[in-house]
């Protein structure tokens, strides 16, 4: 009972129903597909070198957020702050540094008011690391990325890290498939059958995290990050970012 229930709890924590405004966000992908720098043909080459560049980038920090479930508060609260400060560092583009820290704030938002999840003594199950995570960063005004948030989350609830890389890449992907659905001629079939080719590079993307530190990962994906900057001149706009 115990391994099912974690299975459903994992499934709604990256579920794109999760009330947490991801289907808002482009994260560029607006401006590169009115720019025609990215059609139908090039989806999946685009997001595999994603993958190999900001997934892993993301993945890391999904995990650094996962281990901090085993730092006593006055480590969590400083390692809390450095991981969103250091990803925040590495998104030059505003519109996806701010889109990726609302969904973090948000998320968070909405695990904290689940309540209870068990009754294993001495577990975190009012959590409460969550609950300290928001209050550390709204006092310091700073800001609650995804990754690092969805991490902390999986941690504190008890999933292995490795699992949660995995499904909170695969979210991330879900989510950029079903904008580009909204932004190009793009079916359901095909962005079923894309969706489905892109599993091994997710999983290729979360080995290569494990073997690198929030300090030596990097990304460049300068395209993007163009996009996104560009993103709020666009004359007509279906996403935030």
């Amino acid at each position: 009972m115990d391994s099912e229930l974690a299975e459903l709890r994992l499934l709604h924590l990256a579920d794109s129903a999760l009330p947490i405004g991801g289907l808002a966000h482009s994260f560029g992908l607006e401006t590169l597909v009115a720019a025609n720098l990215v059609g139908v043909r090039e989806l999946p080459e685009f997001f595999a070198t994603w993958l190999q560049e900001a997934g892993c980038l993301e993945a890391v920090f999904c995990r650094a957020g996962f281990r901090l479930r085993d730092r006593n508060d006055a480590e969590f609260r400083a390692e809390w702050l450095r991981l969103n400060e250091a990803l925040s560092a590495r998104k030059p583009g505003r519109e996806s540094r701010n889109a990726s820290a609302s969904l973090g704030r948000n998320f968070l938002n909405a695990i904290s008011g689940v309540g209870r999840v068990g009754d294993e003594e001495g577990a975190d199950t009012d959590l409460t690391r969550v609950r300290l995570a928001i209050e550390v960063s709204r006092n310091a005004r700073g800001p609650m990325h995804h990754s690092v948030a969805f991490g902390l989350a999986g941690g504190v609830l008890g999933f292995s890290e490795e699992r949660i890389a995995l499904a909170f890449l695969h979210a991330c992907m879900a989510a950029m498939v079903s904008a580009c659905q909204r932004l190009l001629p793009l079916g359901q079939h095909a962005a079923t059958r894309l969706l489905w080719d892109l599993k091994p590079a997710i999983v290729s993307a979360v080995h290569r995290s494990a073997e690198c530190g929030v300090d030596d990962v990097a990304s460049f994906m300068a395209m993007l990050d163009w996009g996104a900057m560009e993103h709020p001149g666009l004359e007509t706009r279906l996403f935030i970012s």
